[in-house]
C-alpha cells in the first residue's frame, strides 16, 4: 500500500468508476468519492458495495469520504479521476465554482463531450485551464466486471509527463490489474471513442447474423479507421497494434461484457434505436461518440466507412441490413 500520496477522488457511480475505485483504494489509505445522488451514498454505506453496479466488489466505506458536492471534492483533492458517461459531463461539472488549474485530471471516460465534440482531455484544457501536462487518460482492454473479479487485467495511462504517467500506473496497478504508460493522451482518447462505434457496428452485423469471417473483417478494417482517424487529429508515432488500441478494440468488440455490441446487436435483431436505449437501461458511449465523430470529420475528411455505416443507421434511420450490405463493398 502506498502511503504519503496524493489525494484522489472519483467522480462517478457507475461501473468503471467503482472498478477503479478499487484499484486505488489498494494502492492508498483513502480515497474521496463524488456521486450525484445521497440516496446513492447512503446506500453504498449501508450495504459495504455500490448498490447498482458491480455487486462482487465489496469497500471498506470507513476509508472513503463520499460527497455529492463537486465543489467538496475538487477541494479536498489532488487528483481527480473523471469516469461520468459522457452525456452528463456538462451537467455534472456545470456547478463547479473552484479552479480545477492546480489539479491533475485524469480521464476514464471512454466517450466524447455532446455538442462540444471534443475528448476529455481538450475540454478540461480549454473549459477549466487544466494545463495538458497535469492531463492523463485511462486506456485499454479493461472490462469493469473483470476488474471486480480480480480477473488479471491491463491498463495504459496516456499522459504528456512521463514522471506523472508513472506515478499514476503506481497508483492503478494491483495484483489483478497490469499498467503500462504513453505520451500519446490524444490517441489513446479517440481510440477509446472509436472502439465503442466499431463495438456498436460488430453487434448489428451479429443480430443480421453475420458470422465471424465478415465480423473478423470488418474489425480488422476498424483497427485502420482508429489509425488513420488518429494520426489526423495528432500525427505521431504510434503503434497501434499495442493493448490500449487493438486490445481495447477487440474486447469492446468481442466481449459479453461489452454493452456497446449489445446495443448493437439489438438493433442488428430489428429493436429501434430508442427501444434499444430503453432496453438497455445503461448508457452506450458510442451512440453519442458516433455523431461526435461523424461531425468532427466533417472538418478532416478521413475515411472511416465504418463509423458513417453506423453513423447512418442510428441517426438518419437507414436500415441496417442496407447499410451493412453496402458497408460490406468497401472493407478491404
Amino acid at each position: 500500500m502506498l502511503y504519503n500520496t496524493p489525494k484522489v477522488a472519483i467522480l462517478g457511480s457507475g461501473s468503471w468508476a467503482t472498478a477503479i475505485a478499487k484499484m486505488v483504494m489498494c494502492n492508498t489509505d483513502r480515497i474521496n468519492w463524488y456521486m450525484r445522488r445521497q440516496e446513492k451514498i447512503d446506500e453504498f454505506i449501508r450495504l459495504g458495495k455500490n448498490p447498482s453496479y458491480l455487486s462482487a466488489a465489496r469497500f471498506d466505506t470507513s476509508r472513503i469520504d463520499f460527497t455529492d458536492d463537486i465543489n467538496e471534492i475538487v477541494k479536498k483533492s489532488d487528483i481527480l479521476v473523471v469516469a461520468i458517461p459522457s452525456p452528463y459531463i456538462k451537467q455534472s461539472f456545470k456547478k463547479l465554482r473552484k479552479s480545477l488549474k492546480e489539479k491533475v485530471v485524469i480521464s476514464a471516460v471512454k466517450g466524447m463531450v455532446p455538442e462540444e465534440n471534443m475528448v476529455i482531455s481538450d475540454y478540461m484544457h480549454y473549459k477549466f485551464s487544466v494545463p495538458m501536462e497535469q492531463l492523463g487518460v485511462i486506456a485499454g482492454p479493461c472490462h469493469a466486471e473483470e476488474v471486480a473479479l480480480e480477473r488479471l487485467s491491463y491498463i495504459t495511462i496516456g499522459c504528456p509527463n512521463r514522471e506523472r504517467a508513472k506515478m499514476l500506473a503506481d497508483l492503478f496497478s494491483t495484483t489483478f490489474v497490469k499498467t503500462t504508460i504513453s505520451e500519446d493522451i490524444l490517441g489513446l482518447e479517440y481510440s477509446s471513442v472509436m472502439k465503442n462505434i466499431y463495438a456498436i457496428a460488430a453487434g448489428i452485423c451479429s443480430g443480421l447474423k453475420y458470422g465471424d469471417n465478415f465480423i473478423s473483417v470488418l474489425v480488422s478494417n476498424a483497427i485502420q479507421e482508429i489509425s488513420r482517424f488518429a494520426n489526423a487529429m495528432n500525427p505521431m508515432h504510434r503503434e497501434i497494434s499495442e493493448t490500449a488500441y487493438l486490445g481495447d478494440l477487440l474486447v469492446t468488440c468481442y466481449s459479453h461484457f461489452s454493452r456497446n455490441r449489445q446495443f448493437g446487436n439489438m438493433i442488428g435483431i430489428g429493436y429501434s434505436v430508442r427501444a434499444a436505449q430503453i432496453e438497455m437501461e445503461m448508457i452506450a458511449e458510442g451512440y453519442y461518440g458516433t455523431k461526435c465523430i461523424h461531425e468532427l470529420n466533417e472538418r478532416y475528411h478521413v475515411s472511416i466507412p465504418i463509423v458513417d455505416a453506423v453513423y447512418d443507421i442510428l441517426y438518419n434511420q437507414k436500415q441496417p441490413a442496407i447499410a451493412i450490405q453496402d458497408l460490406s463493398t468497401k472493407l478491404i
